[in-house]
């Protein structure tokens, strides 16, 4: 006899009792349940480990709320934002249901895996998911979409200390590609009064996003200025990437916006020409530099989408590093000087 599973945060089931009770699949981390209007989404952290990263998990509290991250489906090649991975980015255009589970241990006496509910999920409104490297099931590094969750309006999550990101064992770093291209916009329900949409690597330079919070302009400036700095750079031959950083102990990861191989020079990019701004990037730069290889010859450089005072040209020029910023005609600033 099949027990019917009421969805109530912290109950402890099986995949077989959910399938039953609302038609899922079983096998794979990402199951749509069509006729019931739900996805449900299996995470377990320690699947994650065994190839070498440890993405999934509770993280840090952000000022927009609590947040958990999750790693898409696809064991091997670069993840796609489509199939089952689409299936969450879709879910709220077609009017589903996000439900998180998280293993929690064998069933007695046998070899299923235990499932506690978290509770009802909902994409981060201004950043559906970040483009991560990590080793496929065949040893090989590629691309994986890491899907940031928010609890759904008016719900509270069933998530414990045990839950967060496992930390890093080690430190170290993977070369990435600067930006990536996200997926089309998914509009989320009424009830949500949420837009989702992948920022700081579209072309647009802003959007705007409803959230439960009020309706508030989501600049896409920060990542439409890497964009046009790495054409600006390609046209001059130079080759660009960017950095993942694992820092042991820690959880997440560290990523630079912007490394030009060419010139073994940082940067870090910021939307806004505010005292702020700046502030923030300096302290990046610093962190950042530490772990880059040829530190000592690295060059460290702000670029920003317009001129700032003058008073924070001395602040960075005193620190020895560089300001690169958008003009009307190209970027005043580069080439760097020498150092």
């Amino acid at each position: 006899m099949t027990t019917t599973v009421d969805l109530v945060p912290g109950v402890v089931t099986t995949r077989e009792a959910l399938k039953a009770t609302y038609g899922c699949g079983t096998f794979q981390g990402i199951e749509p349940a069509e006729k019931s209007g739900m996805v449900f989404v299996f995470s377990d952290p320690s699947a994650g480990e065994e190839y070498g990263y440890t993405f999934d998990g509770r993280a840090e509290d952000d000022e927009y709320g609590p947040l958990y991250l999750y790693t898409g489906a696809g064991a091997k090649g670069d993840q796609k934002p489509s199939g089952r991975n689409g299936s969450l980015l879709t879910a709220a255009d077609k009017g589903r249901e996000i439900h998180l589970f998280v293993a929690d241990g064998k069933v007695p006496g046998g070899g299923a895996m235990r499932q506690r509910y978290i509770g009802q999920m909902v994409l981060d409104s201004v950043n559906a998911y970040d483009v991560r490297r990590a080793p496929g099931r065949d040893g090989v590094m590629r691309n994986v979409l890491v899907f940031r969750f928010r609890p759904a309006p008016g719900t509270t999550p069933a998530w414990t200390e045990g839950d967060r990101q496992p930390a890093a064992t080690v430190s170290g770093f993977q070369i990435t590609d600067p930006l990536f291209t996200a997926a089309e916009p998914v509009v989320l329900p009424a009830q949500n009064s949420t837009k989702v949409k992948k920022t700081e690597q579209h072309n647009t330079p802003e959007t705007v996003a409803d959230i439960t919070a009020g309706q508030r302009k989501v600049l896409r400036r920060e990542g439409e200025l890497v964009t046009a700095f790495v054409e600006h750079l390609a046209v001059a031959g130079h080759t660009t990437h960017s950095f993942q950083f694992t820092v042991k102990g820690e959880a997440g990861t560290l990523t630079p916006d912007l490394y030009d191989a060419t010139d073994h020079a940082l940067y870090e990019a910021k939307g806004l020409t505010t005292r702020a701004n700046v502030r923030m990037a300096i302290g990046q730069l610093f962190d950042y530099r530490r772990r880059v290889p040829n530190r000592d010859e690295l060059r460290l450089a702000v670029l920003l989408p317009s001129e700032p005072t003058e008073d924070m040209k001395e602040l960075l020029a005193e620190l020895g590093m560089g300001l690169v910023y958008r003009t009307d005609d190209g970027f005043a600033g580069w080439p760097l000087s020498a150092a």
